[in-house]
């Protein structure tokens, strides 16, 4: 069954209905690494909408760019241009303090993205700080228990915690600031299987307690089909469909990569894609 015309969009055209609802909206995104002849374009007029509330999914191999556009939202990314909107109001090169409010991330190892002689208390205590919060000690409690670990894990250093605990430390950091959108990059490809459906549920769960707005990055179409509305699909550094996951699930893609990624992916099975 075909995918319908309402299931899919074209990647660079976006409508003024879905753009006035957008929490985050990126238009014609470049990114750019390195100078002179040796200067490469990474990420190439992307543009994606994302609703309030809304879970969004970039997919692609490895080198298609989509973790380059997160880093290119989140200010870790320096050579850019085209337009990046929250709630309607551009984006500059320069962050301040109110856009680490608005906007966090996760990253991919949560060992490699955790001080390792900070203990849990201070990786949670320091944002909070930064940024003038008062009643530190019972925002730390509260955020521990948000990510399902207790008090007796605040003042544990990260090798004193397994993968799945680590990456919930830093979930809680990315809330410590009360974000409104929290970019996800490949959040549990680290972690052991036995362990990625714990995270994923509480991602969920979170997302309906906080009201959170999800840009997610990953390779693997089971797990967008399980958190996101809605999905990218990029390849060399451009999206090639975006697509409304319901179709995915149900539906033939428009495109022939997005129809191999689907077959390579290690959630197509009537789990995630056939009938329920």
């Amino acid at each position: 069954m075909p995918v319908s015309d309402s299931a899919l969009m074209e990647p660079k055209s976006l409508s003024a209905e879905t753009a006035a609802d957008a929490r985050l909206e990126i238009k014609n995104l470049n990114v750019y690494f390195g100078e002179g002849s040796e200067r490469f374009q990474a990420v190439k007029n992307v543009s994606v909408s994302v609703q309030q509330g809304g879970s969004f999914g970039i997919v692609g191999e490895s080198g298609s760019g989509k973790s380059t556009v997160l880093r290119a939202v989140c200010g870790l990314v320096e050579s850019w241009d085209g337009e990046i909107d929250i709630d309607g109001a551009p984006v500059s090169h320069k962050r301040n303090k109110a856009f680490a409010r608005k906007i966090q991330m996760v990253f991919q190892d949560p060992y490699a993205s955790l001080h390792p002689r900070h203990t849990v208390d201070r990786v949670l205590s320091e944002p909070l700080k930064l940024h003038g919060f008062d009643g530190i000690d019972g925002r730390v409690l509260r955020a521990l228990d948000d990510v399902g670990l207790g008090a007796d894990f605040r003042f544990r250093y990260p090798h004193q915690l397994s993968g799945g605990q680590r990456q919930r430390v830093a979930v809680a950091r990315a809330l410590m600031l009360e974000p409104e959108i929290l970019l996800l990059d490949e959040p549990t490809s680290a972690l052991d299987v036995s362990v990625q459906a714990e995270i994923l549920n509480l991602f969920a769960e979170l997302r309906k307690e906080h009201n959170l707005t999800y840009v997610m990055v990953t390779h693997d179409l089971a797990v967008v089909a399980h958190m996101c509305d809605e999905i990218a699909v990029m390849q060399f550094g451009e999206v090639v469909e975006v697509m409304d996951v319901d179709a995915m699930r149900n539906s033939t893609p428009k495109t022939a990569y997005t129809q191999e990624l689907l077959k390579a992916s290690m959630g197509y099975d009537a789990e995630f894609f056939g009938d329920s």
